[in-house]
């Protein structure tokens, strides 16, 4: 046997060891986070830019629907006028004529009306005209007065002006004389 007694090993070399193997994990954590990092703020940038688009998107369909509100409400009217045109010209045509009898004049008024009650209707204005004996409609006529009646109460007796709806609103009540009690 040898007179050299085997030395275990220092501390000092253990101690080494252990902080090189730390600094190799420290060193690996600090690589995976600035990966992590650079990840974060690449997707960042991404969603930021998204946001950014959708953002402009938005902007833009809320400035075309504003420019097509405003076109609606100025030419909204437009087919409505192109429809009372040949009104126009039937009236003019009626006028022109300097020595119409009485019956053309009458012939042409009632022809002139049919193409306004058309144009009208074409247009979804509709007439509220109720027939004598009708029940009364607060939503579509306006009473003018009550009349003692042979009627049912509460019917109208008669028109006095023919009332008008628009997609099934009132544009204006017809104007009706309504049965009271006898």
């Amino acid at each position: 046997m040898s007179d050299h007694p085997t030395t275990p090993p220092s501390r000092d070399a253990d101690l080494d060891d252990t902080q090189s193997a730390m600094a190799a994990d420290t060193h690996d954590e600090i690589a995976r986070l600035q990966n992590e990092l650079a990840e974060l703020k690449a997707r960042s940038a991404e969603l930021a830019d998204q946001f950014l688009r959708a953002k402009a998107e938005a902007e833009n369909v809320r400035r075309r629907a504003e420019e097509d509100v405003a076109k609606a409400r100025k030419f909204g009217i437009e087919s409505f006028a192109e429809n009372l045109l040949p009104v126009c010209d039937s009236l003019d045509a009626a006028l022109a004529i300097e020595n119409a009898s009485a019956g053309q004049l009458r012939e042409g008024s009632e022809a002139t009306l049919r193409q306004l009650v058309s144009a009208l209707e074409r247009n979804k204005v509709v007439v509220v005209n109720p027939a004598a004996g009708e029940k009364f409609d607060p939503h579509q006529h306006q009473a003018i007065s009550v009349v003692p009646s042979e009627q049912e109460a509460n019917t109208v007796v008669s028109v006095l002006q023919k009332g008008y709806l628009i997609f099934d609103r009132v544009l204006r009540p017809a104007l009706v004389t309504v049965a009271g009690s006898p």
